[in-house]
């Protein structure tokens, strides 16, 4: 067995200093929280009903938010599936992959303008009915409509390639036995989409469970309060540290537990284009209607805050935002953090990725217990955003900061850095680790039997096959960073502050106009990234992930 280790040591070492050292970083906040508690005493002996409280609404709100964007998602998705010549469809496709990317804070801002209580929605109601829609969107209706927003097209991007993958033999089959619509869907589809909406059912929640800027904005008042919204106003508003501690660790203990138990599970992220399911039949035509109408409806929900962005983006004063000094300095920090962040979450993606895969490939190593436990190790050190959400770990970083003697601004950035890698890395490696494992499987026989390896190979064989992944996880990760409201919530200052804080600011001071403003620049940039990035990286491209 060690024969075979250090055979492959080339690509399990780089991976293993990775993961260990991720798993360092975790343990070492983690102890920071710990040895910040006042008492010897366990923390959850000390539980009171506020704490009880707000533990109940953020999983009620995660588990409503997760079960109506999958329903939503799935519904979607069967619908593109089965409407391959809907108008505009490859567009509404590559927008909902965009959801992915979208900076909450500008998604509520333009749920706001929609939505809000002086937004379109409203004026044309009072228009036509005389009715207002008083406080609609703030409290647990907002809540949730910006988590089916973000989350519904989500899944149904990502099961639209499992619907697309179902063999168009098993649809003849149907066709010739006469199925139902509901009994094709429950034979034939339900089976094929089980997997990947398992794994983004758990994501989903993940992802609603740890959500910050939603419901720092749309939740209108304490009672609408999550963990991770509670655990800022406790550290900004109060400073009440212990309290903020005792949050973390709760929220920090479910989190794991959640984690452990989805990493097994398929998340469906990936950069596969999806195919038309041409299928040589129409559905029945009250079906078509509800797919059409399906598609049009969500499509009109996902563009309407996107077209308000723009539309009151463009009436603002772009002179007087450009040569604000706070902009300037927030644009600055925003792009230089993103930049980096977004290489070294690329670095860590190939290194955790290429170290995997040899525990995959019996092979390469045979399987063994101490095998599989190394290749948890490496899985779970690339999800640990999930298991830390992003104000558990600025808690830790704030705490270091009062601790060790180091100007601010370099915990902030080096807790923006570790926060916005950690981030990226659980979608980064659903998108890497697949091709990669193919490239092994193609290749391997041929490196090993001319004997080529090291650089030679990644030239030669893996960055040909790759590069378009790599494209895409660097566009996606720059666009994850650039978009975060986490942890700069607990460090944001006049002196230090991102393109998300700055546009927080200007709607809590309602310059409403000024805030436009920055939302679009913000929307601008993050949709020309993720839609130019890869597209640099694809071209010359020999091998097609198709």
């Amino acid at each position: 067995m060690l024969k075979e280790y250090w055979r492959f040591r080339g690509s399990l070492v780089p991976g293993l200093l990775a993961s260990s050292f991720l798993l360092t970083l975790a343990f070492l906040l983690f102890l920071t929280l710990y040895s910040a508690t006042s008492s010897g005493e366990s923390i959850f002996q000390t539980l009171d009903a506020r704490i009880i409280t707000l533990l109940k609404f953020t999983l009620f709100q995660a588990t409503l938010s997760t079960v109506l964007s999958v329903l939503f998602g799935t519904f979607l998705a069967w619908s593109l599936a089965h409407q391959s010549r809907f108008f505009a469809r490859s567009f509404l496709i590559a927008l909902f992959s965009s959801s992915l990317v979208l900076p909450t804070i500008i998604v509520v801002f333009g749920l706001i303008t929609i939505l809000g209580k002086n937004g379109w929605l409203n004026h044309l109601s009072n228009y036509l009915f005389g009715y207002s829609f008083e406080g609609f969107l703030y409290g647990l209706s907002g809540i949730l409509i910006a988590h089916v927003y973000l989350n519904a097209s989500f899944a149904a991007r990502a099961l639209l390639h499992s619907f697309e993958s179902i063999p168009k033999e098993r649809y003849k089959l149907a066709k010739s036995l006469n199925f139902s619509t509901f009994k094709r869907f429950k034979i034939i589809e339900f089976p094929a989409i089980k997997s990947t909406l398992l794994g983004i059912s758990s994501t989903i929640f993940l992802l609603c469970f740890t959500s910050f800027a939603i419901v720092l904005i749309l939740g209108g008042n304490p009672s609408y309060n999550t963990l991770e919204v509670a655990i800022y106003e406790a550290v900004k508003l109060d400073f009440d540290i212990s309290m903020a501690l005792e949050l973390a660790f709760i929220q920090l203990s479910i989190s794991i537990i959640l984690v452990l138990v989805s990493s097994t599970l398929k998340t469906g992220v990936s950069n596969i284009k999806t195919q038309s399911l041409f299928i040589p039949w129409r559905e029945p035509f009250y079906v078509g209607i509800l797919q059409k109408v399906a598609i049009f409806l969500f499509g009109l929900f996902f563009i309407l805050p996107l077209i308000a962005i723009i539309s009151d983006g463009l009436n603002s004063d772009f002179i007087k935002i450009f040569s604000s000094s706070v902009f300037i300095k927030s644009f600055s920090t925003s792009i230089y953090i993103a930049s980096i962040s977004s290489v070294i979450t690329v670095l860590f993606t190939i290194l955790l990725a290429s170290s995997k895969r040899n525990f995959a490939l019996n092979y390469r190593l045979r399987k063994s217990f101490a095998g599989k436990f190394i290749a948890i190790l490496i899985s779970f050190s690339g999800m640990l955003y999930l298991a830390i959400p992003s104000l558990v770990l600025g808690l830790g970083f704030f705490l270091l900061s009062q601790r060790f003697t180091a100007p601010l601004v370099f915990w902030a950035t080096f807790a923006l850095l570790s926060a916005n890698i950690l981030m990226s890395l659980p979608f980064s490696l659903s998108v890497l680790y697949p091709s990669m494992l193919k490239t092994a499987k193609r290749y391997d026989k041929l490196c090993f039997s001319l004997g080529i390896s090291g650089y030679k190979r990644w030239i030669y064989c893996e960055w040909p096959y790759l590069k378009e992944s790599i494209g895409y996880i660097l566009a996606l990760s720059f666009c994850l960073s650039l978009g975060d409201l986490g942890v700069i919530s607990l460090f944001g200052s006049q002196d230090f502050s991102t393109l998300p804080w700055y546009l927080y600011g200007l709607m809590g001071s309602y310059k409403n106009s000024d805030a436009a403003g920055v939302a679009l620049v913000l929307l601008v940039l993050v949709l020309s990234i993720f839609i130019l990035v890869p597209k640099l990286f694809s071209k010359g491209s020999v091998v097609k992930d198709r």
